[in-house]
């Protein structure tokens, strides 16, 4: 029988405000984009149709934002939830380097973990302090076009900073010169499914197009490990070739996203649910690495610079690892 932790009664209100931001946060990954379809489809079949006929025309006009450079909103970025939701972990965001606003850059985001937090916390809102340690640059969080499917949602999720993942988005964002910085999550929904405490493995070695697409644009590339991200959810074991694994492929290629069985502990209990754990996430943003531009790269030099990518997100680590948690034998396994 489980035996159910509850947690106390007499909990200081800032820590309530700050569970209260993150079950906010879980309900909008979880749930936010079918409740929206569902109002949707409900006006659809209601007297309100109209409305819908009216933003229908408009997703038809403004299917290809996401594409170009999204539509963020300073205010939704600056809502206070936000910086309770950063408290809740907390989330730190820790520069190496400073990045010239002259430049514009590419950051690689590692690891996924099952909801990016710690991506979320420091690109998408502005209380890690990325503005103030990154002044005169501007970061683009990209995740799957799927996202931005949703009517409604699709609003929401672009006044954040969020814009589509695709090849044309990217290329969109970078192409504006200066001052921008593209972020993406290198491992993807496949990496997701390795998310659990105390795993150090990345899908790497095959994710070539960034790199790509960072020569084409002559756009610096950085590496950034996010140190905490995968202790904050446990995931259901599912190894390689397990039942479970293989439901999850199958329905990754037929959907274009995971779906990690992830728990941790609830809003009254720690015992169980899909509330995050309260650890603290470390995003460490590394050096750039100077990319000339070169519009048509051969296999080769995409290679060489893969690697070099490579060993300084594996430098990157190994110099911060012992500060953060990780034990001596502890390495990134790249697959």
């Amino acid at each position: 029988m489980v035996k159910i932790e509850f947690a106390p009664i007499n909990i200081p209100l800032n820590r309530r405000m700050q569970t209260a931001a993150v079950l906010y946060w879980v309900f909008t990954f979880l749930f936010l984009a079918q409740c929206c379809m569902g109002v949707y489809v409900l006006a659809v079949l209601s007297g309100y149709w109209h409305f819908a006929a009216l933003y229908g025309l408009w997703l038809y006009l403004d299917w290809d934002t996401p594409q170009t450079g999204g539509r963020r909103c300073a205010w939704v970025r600056k809502w206070t939830i936000w910086r309770h939701f950063r408290d809740y972990f907390p989330i730190h965001l820790i520069k190496t380097s400073d990045l010239d606003p002259k430049n514009h850059y590419l950051l690689g985001f590692h690891p996924h973990g099952v909801l990016v937090a710690g991506a979320f916390g420091n690109f998408c809102t502005e209380y890690t302090g990325f503005q103030e340690l990154f002044p005169g640059l501007t970061p683009y969080l990209h995740v799957l076009p799927f996202w931005f499917r949703f009517p409604f949602f699709r609003e929401y999720a672009m006044s954040a900073g969020l814009v589509s993942c695709s090849k044309e988005s990217v290329s969109h964002v970078l192409s504006q010169g200066a001052g921008v910085v593209s972020v993406i999550v290198i491992g993807g929904a496949e990496e997701s499914l390795e998310a659990r405490p105390g795993s150090l493995t990345l899908q790497t070695l095959h994710r070539k197009g960034f790199i790509k697409l960072a020569l084409k644009h002559g756009a610096h590339l950085v590496p950034v490990f996010s140190f905490g991200e995968n202790e904050i959810f446990n995931q259901l074991e599912n190894p390689e070739g397990s039942v479970v694994r293989n439901i999850q492929n199958t329905l990754r290629k037929i959907m274009g996203f995971a779906l990690p069985l992830f728990h941790a502990r609830g809003v009254f209990q720690y015992s169980f649910g899909v509330m995050p754990f309260r650890k603290p996430i470390y995003t460490i943003v590394g050096k750039p690495i100077v990319v000339e531009q070169n519009a048509s790269p051969t296999t080769e030099e995409v290679d060489k610079l893969h690697q070099r990518y490579l060993d300084e997100l594996n430098g990157l680590f190994e110099e911060h690892k012992a500060q953060y948690g990780i034990p001596e034998q502890g390495h990134l396994v790249f697959k």
